[in-house]
């Protein structure tokens, strides 16, 4: 049967949109790893600035999540989102065009725009899909892992096997930037008076919820167990004996692992009441996963690391349903994003570095191991808290 319906109130366009914001939400940051050798050399960059560009995304999500609900209010979610597009298209074109200075502005303005979208795609889906949260937040970070791992992949290859240069490489997802932006812009016409319809809702103020505070925890321990595994899983292997190429390559497989649980875990959680075995769950994978890295026996860390692949998949998909679940209202929904994003990309951004110190002083894997597992307990508390049927 077809639908008498516009075009950008049909339910499969938006979801196309929000598909295709999902995908340009990583490649600006997972595909400059590979290429900051070239970069390095190119622009005559010490190791600390090159490092930095992949410190200052995480500092512009976690600043920038502050005042992203803010921006939804007043533009409207759909407008603000389209914005952000654009302003993630034009930094990603003024980071290639010239020198060092230009490279760091644009990376700045690619972070604004991105976490922009992360925070407010949320709200969004409750608005205009709240009978499918689940199964649309399974979509759209799905999405986002899977091309920020496609991104790892081949940017590199880009650079090198097809003569792009690292410019050139990182200029090419401007194409897939230029097809979200098309296909989202139907999505303006949605009549929305952000100014209006925020004063017939309550305004609450999500920093002095304990429930609140709670879910930003949560993430905000999910994030950290993330990057920081990011950071120094590679180099935990490599002292295990794998290569340098073999360790990036198990890094990119356990993400890959990842994408089940991150597409699967949204759609288990709301069809409970509330989300605590669910986290329980998370919480002993990522308990069983990192014991087992204790034992310096290569196929036993492969079994932990496919368990803990699969939580963090979950983790991120869970955290952003419970932003959706644990609301009432949709501006509640956005300043919630907004204040768990922020203090989750603070805790990411500092992760890497405390347990980077705390390596320097014992310079012992087993104690890093150690940390991972408290940090896990930590997701347990937090999460079971945050799981609980109630809302703000």
């Amino acid at each position: 049967m077809i639908s008498d319906k516009p075009l950008y109130q049909q339910p499969w366009l938006l979801f196309m949109g929000i598909l295709l914001v999902s995908f340009n939400l990583r490649p600006s940051i997972t595909a400059v790893g590979p290429l900051i050798p070239m970069i390095r050399e190119d622009l005559d960059l010490s190791n600390g600035w090159a490092g930095f560009l992949t410190t200052l995304p995480l500092l512009t999500f976690a600043t920038f999540s502050l005042f992203s609900a803010a921006i939804g209010k007043y533009f409207g979610n759909a407008r603000a989102i389209l914005y952000a597009l654009v302003l993630l298209l034009i930094g990603s074109v003024i980071r290639v065009l010239g020198d060092a200075d230009m490279l760091f502005i644009g990376t700045g303005l690619t972070g604004i725009g991105i976490v922009i979208c992360n925070v407010l795609l949320i709200p969004l889906i409750k608005n205009r899909m709240p009978g499918k949260i689940g199964w649309v937040t399974a979509s759209f970070t799905t999405g986002m892992t899977l091309f920020a791992a496609i991104a790892s992949g081949i940017s590199a290859p880009m650079a090198i096997d097809l003569e792009l240069g690292w410019r050139g490489s990182l200029l090419a997802w401007v194409g897939l930037l230029l097809i979200g932006i098309l296909i989202w812009t139907p999505q303006l016409k949605w009549k929305e008076n952000p100014k209006t319809e925020a004063g017939d809702m309550p305004n609450i103020n999500v920093w002095k919820s304990r429930l609140a505070w709670d879910i930003s925890m949560f993430i905000g321990v999910q994030s950290l167990l993330f990057f920081t595994i990011v950071a120094w899983l590679p180099d935990m292997m490599m002292d295990r004996g794998l290569s340098a190429v073999e360790a990036g390559i198990l890094l990119s497989l356990m993400q890959i692992v990842g994408l089940s649980g991150s597409f699967l875990s949204p759609i288990i959680a709301t069809r409970y009441k509330d989300q605590v075995g669910v986290v329980i769950v998370l919480g002993m994978m990522y308990l069983v996963g990192f014991s087992l890295m204790f034992i310096q026996v290569l196929w036993v860390n492969y079994v932990g690391l496919t368990l803990v692949g699969v939580g963090l998949g979950s983790s991120i998909s869970l955290a952003y349903t419970l932003i959706g679940l644990r609301t009432r209202h949709d501006n509640t929904t956005a300043s919630l994003s907004g204040m768990a994003q922020s203090m989750g990309y603070y805790l990411a951004a500092l992760g890497p570095l405390l347990f980077g110190i705390t390596f320097d002083l014992f310079a012992e894997w087993k104690v890093f191991i150690g940390l991972m597992l408290l940090c896990s307990v930590l997701f347990i508390y937090f999460g079971i808290r945050s799981g609980k049927s109630q809302q703000i």
